[in-house]
């Protein structure tokens, strides 16, 4: 009988967040009466599919400890690096460490994005069930609905893009564990600027499945972006 996947969560988290602003990392702003990391990991921790939680700090993170989900059991912490990609290795790192090779064999990596706290519950249950029933993984997107410009080097339209194949990459994004591992390891030591775990997978020569997600799943990247995920959490999107 096959062992039944183990789903273990990544959330890199060690990120300045520069272009929202502020005195504190994006994460840790608020976002109604909690802040934007509390969010995201709750609505991890009501996915009865996920085994556990790894989350990437900053090495100086002074504000994780003040959080009550920093003593929560289920949630284990890593230090996280400079960039995303590096975030998500260390935390590959230490799973692997801490796993029986019968458990990280069977496991499945969902890497998600700590700045979009409005993914819904039943896309992540969706994604898992779509993607863990056979093939290399797959992501959460939304289908591409504005029309698209391709511009050449002076700025200028040089055409228009066929929208229906064009596809907006979410999280999470969901892998076997030892796949994803050796594909991150092999695109980073080639100097592949990784900017999703689908795009390592990709690189190394697999083809991941897209299942649609609602296009509230949005990431949090500039201060008005604050104010439209706590219209759609006060909506109940999630």
């Amino acid at each position: 009988m096959t062992s039944a996947p183990r789903i273990v969560a990544i959330v890199p988290a060690a990120g300045i967040g520069r272009r929202v602003g502020g005195a504190r990392p994006k994460q840790y702003l608020p976002l109604g009466a909690k802040t934007v990391i509390e969010h995201t990991l709750g609505t991890l921790l009501r996915v009865a599919a996920i085994d556990d939680i790894v989350v990437a700090l900053a090495a100086q993170d002074r504000y994780w400890p003040s959080l009550e989900l920093a003593t929560n059991p289920a949630i284990k912490t890593v230090i996280g690096g400079a960039q995303r990609s590096q975030s998500v290795f260390n935390s590959m790192q230490m799973i692997k460490r801490d796993s029986t090779t019968a458990d990280w064999q069977r496991s499945w990596l969902l890497v998600h994005d700590v700045a979009r706290p409005c993914v819904a519950v039943a896309d992540i249950n969706r994604l898992i069930e779509t993607v863990t029933a056979g093939g290399c993984g797959g992501i959460l997107a939304s289908a591409a609905t504005d029309t698209v410009k391709q511009l050449d080097d002076s700025g200028a339209i040089s055409q228009t893009i066929d929208r229906d194949r064009l596809w907006l990459a979410q999280t999470p994004q969901l892998f076997p564990a030892e796949l994803l591992l050796q594909s991150l390891t092999g695109a980073l030591a080639a100097g592949i600027a990784v900017t999703d775990e689908s795009s390592a997978m990709e690189w190394a020569g697999h083809r991941p499945q897209v299942v649609a997600g609602a296009s509230h799943n949005i990431k949090i990247t500039h201060a008005a972006d604050l104010a439209l995920a706590e219209f759609y959490l006060s909506k109940g999107t999630a």
